[in-house]
């Protein structure tokens, strides 16, 4: 039977439940202070925690919680630890300035020093990808650490973010300006921005339902002044190469990933495969078995 560890049951938080800052010198991203990441364990059977494990960092508005199936059958299949991240400002993780794709690698990376971490299978979605692709990309990432990248369906690019993001950060907006104190009207004020009742509840998992009025687990000021960076890309093509194996996942209806950025992919990761599912851009919660087999197979490989 697979266990399921939060971080709270390996690790105490500090009285503040601030972030922690210890610099991580010597070990790459030097000049960035790290935060402590919240997170879940998935530990198979056989009780390793720490050899050839898959990390999971999910997209803008998400959270751990929103991979807990996949999760656990990932453990099942690869028979090897999972560990899913709350990137920071997201789920239970630190709310904290600046938002950029070299803060949130280095919180991945001091991730991985804190539970020794080795040889890892790293998959980011959307916001995620761009993280993880900044963390195999970074001329400070310890060699030995990364084993496979799996990117879903967002390509190493500037893109400006959707006209339905912008809409969901106003729609979020009102409703903690509007003070509303059920999840009935919440819904009511976030339907006037998105149409699709699936996104809708995506986005209220981020309410804090035991606090009245109601408020959201993401700092949306942050996330907000943070989008600039969201939209970017650190590095430019030929600054950057990593040569491990990757592999990255396009949603066919979802146009993050189209025949204008696809020779990016192969100068950034020249290595890299790239598979084609029939989704949108939610590509782990629409087809969530094709996906799983997609990434099993390929770091059983």
């Amino acid at each position: 039977m697979l266990s399921l560890v939060s971080r709270s049951a390996i690790y105490t938080v500090n009285g503040s439940g601030r972030s922690v800052q210890t610099r991580l010198a010597g070990r790459g991203f030097s000049a960035v202070s790290p935060v402590e990441l919240e997170y879940d364990a998935y530990i198979p059977p056989n009780g390793n925690k720490s050899e050839r494990p898959l990390v999971i960092l999910h997209g803008f508005f998400g959270s751990k919680r929103n991979w807990q199936s996949l999760s656990k059958a990932f453990a099942r299949d690869l028979e090897r630890p999972v560990y899913a991240l709350d990137l920071r400002n997201h789920g239970s993780s630190p709310h904290v300035r600046p938002m950029t794709y070299t803060h949130m690698a280095a919180d991945v990376l001091d991730f991985c020093h804190r539970l020794s971490l080795s040889n890892i299978s790293l998959l980011g979605h959307s916001m995620g990808g761009k993280v993880a692709m900044t963390f195999a990309l970074d001329p400070e990432m310890p060699t030995d650490l990364l084993k496979d990248l799996i990117v879903s369906d967002i390509a190493p690019v500037h893109a400006k973010a959707s006209t339905e993001t912008v809409l969901h950060i106003q729609g979020m907006e009102e409703i903690e300006a509007s003070n509303v104190s059920s999840r009935k009207d919440a819904n009511e004020i976030l339907e006037k921005y998105e149409k699709d009742p699936s996104v809708r509840a995506f986005l209220l998992t981020n309410l804090i339902a035991s606090q009245s009025p109601f408020k959201f687990k993401v700092p949306i000021d942050i996330l907000k002044e943070g989008r600039p960076e969201i939209e970017s890309f650190r590095y430019v093509p030929g600054e950057r190469a990593w040569s491990g194996h990757a592999l990255f996942v396009k949603g066919s209806k979802s146009k993050f990933i189209n025949r204008h950025n696809k020779p990016l992919m192969k100068d950034f990761f020249p290595e890299s495969a790239i598979e084609e599912l029939d989704t949108g851009h939610w590509i782990h919660a629409e087809m969530p078995n094709e996906f799983k087999k997609l990434v099993v197979d390929f770091v059983k490989r």
